[in-house]
């Protein structure tokens, strides 16, 4: 198994920024301490180049991020403060995309401890995220030809905007997103698939409702390679999510999710998405129940 994992993943942030930048540093501590995971499966991506970059994002937006020229405004929109250090951070996330991708064509599976950056359109960023990763990285696979057809799964509890946008018309890449209805983005995009769920949405509806769809999906689309956003935002204890998926049921969300592709043996590239409990611990659990899943059911 190979997961992407660098250390530039945890930013600094000011103490009180309410986005959990410290769960990349622990989710990586924890997998190993509790022995679910192999040291040697961790590998720090290099930093994505700007050819591949720009086959998803524009120049002029790609040129903003690069040379610090960011307006205030869109500074506020994306939540981060600019830096050089933060651009470095997105790009190597993108490639650590990448390579799980290449990684699962050839292996079945591969994880980023990071990623899932779904609100970040072609030619501005949002919602914490200023690059979109499997945007990314499904455009440098179709562009090389090593896939004809991709899925994006995105269980994140915020619709993936920035992937609907940014695939809206073209038929290589499917977009799913099973969101809240009334949650961030305020304004949706229109993905190929949609599933709105209201607020309160408990465990057996939402674990229902995907057991549902995914056959559906995966038959309509017919994917050569699915990227899987496994956003732990659903859970009922999150700030944001409005939602009420126990941990379990966030467990067996994944577990849906992997058997699935497993059985059908369609590669699964995973990124972690988001999550914003009070208690990082919570964040941090329901994400390392992730890598778990993926490694009881893949056979590692």
């Amino acid at each position: 198994m190979k997961i992407a994992y660098h250390h530039i993943y945890t930013h600094p942030l000011p103490a009180d920024h309410r986005f959990p930048m410290i769960k990349y540093e622990l989710i990586p501590a924890q997998l190993l301490r509790e022995g679910a995971i192999e040291p040697e499966w961790l590998f720090a991506p290099e930093p994505a180049t700007e050819e591949t970059i720009c086959l998803t994002h524009t120049p002029g937006y790609w040129a903003q991020l690069r040379d610090q020229t960011l307006a205030p405004r869109d500074q506020r929109k994306i939540g981060f403060p600019q830096s050089p250090a933060l651009t470095l951070r997105e790009i190597v996330i993108a490639q650590g995309s990448i390579d799980i991708a290449l990684h699962a064509l050839s292996h079945g599976i591969g994880l980023n401890v990071a990623g899932g950056t779904h609100h970040a359109f072609a030619d501005h960023g949002e919602g914490f995220c200023l690059l979109n990763d499997f945007a990314i990285a499904a455009n440098y696979l179709l562009h090389r030809k090593m896939i004809r057809q991709a899925l994006i799964i995105d269980l994140d509890v915020h619709q993936g905007n920035g992937s609907a946008a940014i695939f809206a018309g073209n038929p290589n890449v499917y977009t799913f997103s099973m969101h809240g209805a009334h949650n961030y983005p305020f304004h949706k995009e229109t993905s190929d698939w949609d599933i709105p769920l209201p607020d309160g949405t408990d465990t057996s509806t939402y674990l229902s409702l995907l057991k549902d769809a995914l056959p559906t999906l995966i038959d309509r689309v017919k994917p050569d390679l699915v990227f899987y956003l496994s956003g732990v935002d659903i859970l009922e204890t999150d700030k944001f999510g409005k939602l009420k998926v126990t941990p379990q049921g966030c467990r067996e969300r994944d577990e849906l999710v992997f058997s699935t592709l497993q059985r059908l043996q369609i590669p699964c590239a995973v990124a972690m998405g988001g999550g914003y409990s009070p208690q990082v611990k919570d964040v941090v659990n329901a994400h390392c129940e992730t890598f778990k899943a993926a490694v009881e059911i893949y056979g590692y």
